[in-house]
Parts: C-alpha cells; structure tokens; sequence
C-alpha cells in the first residue's frame, strides 16, 4: 500500500510530462487526475491505520522493507506512524487544491515537476531507513528548483539559485551526519544497518553523538527553516509562484521539523537534550524575528512566506520542550506535529486567496492594493479568516497548536512561554494591517484588466472551501489530529 502510494505520483509525473509534450491542457489535467488518485490512496491509508497501533518507537504500519545496499545497510524501508501519516494526509489534500488554482497560469511541465515533489516528499515522510530519507530529502530539491525557476516573477532565477545553494549546504552537512552513523557501527564491529528500530538500540556513545546530532540539526534547521538559516525564504516566497510557495512552505518545509523530532530526538535524545538551551534560544528569535520582519514588508506574498518563519520556531519549540531540559512537555510536542498540519492548511490558504488577488491586480505590493472589500467582499472575507487562522484567533486550528506549545514552553520557564506570547500580539498585527491596507479603505483603484477587483467565482471558492472548512473543524474539533498525534510523542519518550 504504502508503496503503490509513493509510486502512483511519480508515474503521474511522467504521464503528465508525455501527454503535456502533444496537449499542455491534457498533461495538466492528467496531473490533477493523478493527485486525486494519491489522495484516494492516503484516505485509504488513513482509514486502514490503527491510531492505537503505535507503542513504542519503531512500531511502523504498511510497513515494507527490502535490502537496497546490504553492503553498508540500506534498506528501502517504509512505514507509517501517526505523524508520518498526518504529513502525508496534508500532502496528499494540499497537491490537487493548489494544482486545480494553477489550470490556468502554470503550464504543463509545472505539474509534472509538482507530482515528482509529491512522490519524493511522500517517500521522505515514509521512510524509515536513515540513508533512504537522505537520499530523497535531496531528490526534493529538483522539482522544486525547477518549479522556482521556470515560473515566477522576474527575480525567480536568483531565488532559485538561492534555495539551491542553502538546501545543498544544509544537505551536505546532514550528510556528515548520515556519515557518522555509519562509522560509529563501524568502529563498534557491528554491522551496519541504517534502520531506524536497528540505530535506536546502537550505542553511538556521546560525543559521537553530539556531534551528529549538530549535522542533523542544522541540516533540518536550513530546510525548515530557523533563524539564522532562514534567508532563503522571503526571496523564494516573493519570487516563485503562489502554487509554488504553497508545496514549498506547506509540504517541503515540513520536512524539517518532522526530522528534528524523528530523527534528533528519536534516535539521540542524550544530545538533543544537551542542545535544549540553544535550540530553545533559536525558536524565541525565530518567532519574534519572523513576526517583526512580517510586519515590515510590502510584497504580499514575501509577507506571508516570512510569517512562516515565526510559526516554525513555534513548532521546533513545541519539539524540544519534549526533552528533560525542555520541562518533558507532552502537550507542547503534541502541539507542534499537529502545528505542521494547521500551518499547512492556514498558510496554504492565505497563500492561494493571495494568488487570486494578485491575478486580478497584476501586482503583489500592498501599497498598491486598497479597498477591495468593495468590489470583491467574498475574496476579502476569505482572506481575513485565513490570516485570522495564521495569527491563532481561537475557534481556528491553528490557535489549539499554538496554545499547546505556549503550554509547553511555560513548562520549559515562564519567560520562554512569555517571549513566545508575544508573536500572538504580532501576528495580529502582521495580519490586521496587511488586511487594513489592502481591503479597506477608498474604491479599489484600477486593476491589470482595466475595472475594480471581481469577486471571486463559485468555481474559486469552491477550490479553496476544503482549507477553509479545515480551518474552521480542526479549531473545534482536533481531537482527530491529537489522537494520531499522542502516541508518536509517548513513543518517543518511552
């Protein structure tokens, strides 16, 4: 199953490159095609799943392993856990949304690059050998430097350039990491092996241990990305297109806090517990960094992607409060896999509101845009509730992950939950001015095609209905996303 469900994607992307090559129009509809089917699959996979199947760490269901490299232990291992399956959920929901607001401006090659970035982050978030996720964390970074170069604005072949650069940086020093697993089997005598149930009970010592844990770390702290490893994002998020920055921030991202908690704190808790203090001193600049740099900016889309940056401080705070020096916080570590989903859908959807209205304007810059609440009251509501839920109001998803991991850093010292509090109040305002500046205001000026702003059509909200009506159930009702998300945290800490 879990198979079948990396592969159909990647087929998809093929298909789509072959047929789009006679039929742009056919290719790109071939493209949706196979994303609804990956979908289907994951609701498959998510209705086999055992939420009470997960004990201990290593406890993979769908689970399929086959020797790759016996000579140095890989294996093509895979299996699911409650937050390997949340990630996959959110990527499989996510794809068909943002490809069915690209039909009409993104070509046929965009797709097929789109679905290979799903079946690579599908296999990412999946594997459970050490050298199998490396070698698709990397294989990420190609259909998306393609999707960041090939479509954009006029700076998208710098942006590109850009996360290139940084994504192999942080990669290669992973790799030392990857590297260092092995060599400390080796020095031991033992055989090597790169599962993840074989490493967690290997005696990797600490020093050795520190220091891999320091290659993972910033490995994952440059994808995800945390201050002071974060400069790629607003060029990437101003540059690509809306779609793009939605499988980037929402999908790609992802990949590097679900690392820190899988891999740093799942296989060298000694050492992530020593790196506790300067992480937790990373997160706190992170948020409020972020938060303040959001406030500043004019282009829409650079405003948004730079939020990105405070919330995932948010997230790996809520992971590294799970350790002893971080308080042992179990509702702060709860909170930030299910933070990883709510960004998702919350970002997602201020993202491709965002795109709609930048479609209609012809221009991304917030002092150009004013009073479009007028002519366009629908695109303008849906783009306050999905800045609302990005900002955490309550009754929004977002606000349950985020007061779950403030919990946890109080946990940790009051003036850690203190200094995160204090993003609740800039997220406000990042989001209420954006909102003040460009809906508010005198007659929506003229746009690119000539008249105000047009409201959306049903074919628009309907697209964008499912992150919205997330939005809205998740923030009532997230016992779902808790239930998958508990007993990964009691595995870990067992």
């Amino acid at each position: 199953m879990i198979v079948t469900l990396c592969l159909v994607p990647l087929i998809g992307a093929l298909c789509s490159a072959l047929v789009g090559r006679r039929n742009d129009l056919a290719g790109r509809r071939l493209a949706i095609a196979f994303a609804l089917a990956t979908l289907a699959l994951a609701i498959v996979a998510a209705i086999r799943f055992d939420q009470h199947g997960t004990t201990s760490f290593g406890d993979w269901q769908e689970a399929y392993s086959v020797d790759w490299i016996s000579r140095i232990g890989v294996h093509l291992a895979l299996g699911l856990d409650g937050m390997a399956l949340l990630l996959i959920l959110l990527t499989a929901a996510l794809v068909p949304i943002v490809m069915l607001t690209a039909l009409r401006t993104h070509t046929y090659g965009w797709f097929a690059w789109a679905l290979a970035l799903t079946s690579f982050a599908l296999v990412v978030f999946s594997a459970t050998d050490v050298f199998l996720f490396y070698v698709f964390f990397e294989a990420t970074l190609i259909p998306a430097y393609f999707m960041i170069g090939g479509h954009g604005g006029p700076k998208r072949s710098f942006a590109a350039l850009k996360f290139l650069m940084y994504q192999l940086g942080g990669g290669l020093v992973l790799l030392g990491g990857v590297i260092g697993l092995y060599a400390v089997q080796s020095g031991q005598g033992a055989a090597p092996s790169y599962l993840l149930t074989d490493l967690q009970h290997a005696d990797i010592g600490t020093v050795a241990g520190r220091w891999i844990f320091v290659a993972f770390f910033i490995g994952f702290a440059v994808k995800a990305p945390l201050f002071p490893f974060h400069t790629w994002l607003a060029d990437t998020s101003e540059s690509a297109t809306p779609q793009t920055s939605v499988l980037l921030v929402c999908v790609l991202d992802k990949i590097g806090t679900f690392g820190m908690l899988r891999f740093c704190l799942g296989l060298l808790p000694e050492a992530s517990d020593w790196a506790t203090p300067v992480v937790v001193a990373l997160c706190l600049i992170s948020i409020v960094y972020g938060a303040f740099l959001a406030i500043g900016q004019d282009d829409l889309l650079r405003l948004i992607g730079l939020t990105s940056l405070s919330h995932f401080g948010f997230i790996a705070l809520g992971i590294f409060v799970l350790t002893p020096t971080g308080g042992g916080s179990a509702q702060g570590a709860s909170g930030a896999i299910i933070y990883m989903v709510n960004h998702g859908v919350a970002t997602a959807a201020m993202f491709l509101v965002a795109a709609y209205l930048i479609e209609r304007k012809g221009t991304a810059s917030i002092r150009a845009i004013r009073g479009v609440e007028r002519s366009a009251p629908v695109l303008a509501g849906l783009l306050l509730v999905a800045g609302l839920a990005t900002a955490g109001l309550p009754g929004l998803s977002q606000f349950v992950s985020e007061i779950l991991v403030i919990i946890g850093a109080f946990a940790y010292h009051w003036w850690v939950g203190a200094i995160a509090v204090t993003a609740v109040v800039l997220a406000a305002i990042y989001v209420l001015w954006m909102y003040q500046r460009t809906m508010t205001g005198p007659p929506d000026p003229v746009s690119v095609g000539g008249a105000a702003a047009a409201d959306l059509t049903r074919t628009e909200v309907a697209i964008v209905a499912p992150l919205m009506i997330a939005l809205v159930v998740f923030g009532f009702f997230p016992a779902p996303l808790l239930d998958l998300a508990n007993p990964v945290i009691a595995a870990v800490t067992r």
